[in-house]
């Protein structure tokens, strides 16, 4: 029976074959860091998941070829290119160990960083993610990034400054409570946060890309951008649908109802005419268009009670009397 490893280390990958040798060696030496070591209360072991996500080059060959000599290694091949969000709930469901850690495969995350990351959570934070404060990337990448942060931030509260940053620790709970579809990746510490878990941020080293380029273009910024109103959605709505479509059906009805009303005096004070004018028809139509949100949000509210399958709590711990008199010998 195997032990549970003390380090997770989750790398997904697409087309990385010249970087994958260097970036191997890199995180061996990592790990063999002694200051690693003794963040830890038993024997220190780690388990490095390599997730390739439908590569089309000599990455895998190399992978499985490393394998024969590194027990630690782990290869999980998806039957195509589904996209990092999906690598990484891959590898999150496949990891075991007590902290779990995700970097790219491009050479740009640094491996050595590892040791700050686990310095922060064992501080009591359950998330810390990387911040690149030098950012080594062309400004096509860097000034859409500043954009997507500062939005986030001001729309989700939550105060970091590089949200999708690939280097990232968590506590084993963590990666076991999300749920990742489209792109939401770039939401985990959103997701988190949103769970009850304590989110920080540390700055790490980042480095040029050594080769290739990069496989994130402009063709996912739309979907990026539906996912952040997802995820506004169900970090603040899910389990209460009623309180976002009946906001948005009071303001409706109130607006079309002061429409309607002005439209009325107008008639019965000053006599004025109702016939073929479209200010009374929109205030008609913000009437009904507010029956409907109501309508939505009265379903909605009725699913979420029927079909959740999920709690609407995430648990801390759980302490009895044997967990306690066992601590008290220690």
């Amino acid at each position: 029976m195997h032990s549970t490893p003390s380090l997770s280390i989750i790398v997904p990958f697409y087309n990385e074959e010249e970087s994958l040798p260097l970036l191997l060696e890199q995180i061996y030496e990592a790990m063999a860091d002694e200051k690693l070591h003794r963040l830890f209360d038993r024997s220190f072991s780690f388990e490095l998941l390599m997730i390739d996500d439908g590569s089309t080059d000599g990455s895998t060959r190399f992978i499985r070829e490393q394998i024969v000599r590194k027990p630690e290694l782990k290869l999980v091949s998806l039957q195509k290119n589904f996209g990092k969000t999906a690598a990484l709930a891959a590898g999150f469901n496949y990891a075991s160990g007590e902290y779990v850690i995700t970097l790219d495969a491009d050479l740009q995350d640094d491996p050595f960083a590892v040791k700050q990351l686990i310095e922060k959570l064992q501080e009591g934070f359950d998330l810390v993610s990387g911040w690149k404060r030098q950012r080594n990337d062309p400004f096509s990448k860097t000034f859409p990034s500043r954009i997507f942060n500062l939005t986030t931030r001001l729309f989700t509260g939550i105060v970091l400054h590089d949200f999708n940053c690939g280097l990232k620790a968590y506590r084993r709970k963590v990666v076991e409570s999300l749920e990742l579809h489209g792109e939401m990746h770039r939401y985990i510490p959103v997701l988190a946060q949103w769970n009850g878990f304590r989110v920080s941020e540390v700055p790490v080293k980042h480095n040029p890309r050594k080769f290739g380029k990069t496989k994130f273009g402009t063709s996912r910024i739309f979907p990026g951008l539906f996912d952040f109103f997802t995820v506004l959605f169900i970090t603040r709505y899910l389990r209460q649908p009623m309180h976002f479509f009946g906001m948005l059906s009071l303001v409706s009805f109130l607006v079309g109802f002061g429409i309607s009303l002005y439209v009325t005096i107008g008639k019965v004070f000053f006599n004025e005419a109702v016939v073929n004018r479209p200010i009374l028809f929109l205030g008609i139509l913000l009437i009904i268009v507010a029956v409907q949100f109501f309508s939505i949000g009265l379903l909605g509210e009725m699913l979420t009670r029927d079909t959740s399958s999920t709690p609407g709590y995430t648990v801390r711990e759980t302490v009895n009397v044997e967990e306690e008199e066992v601590k008290s010998k220690r």
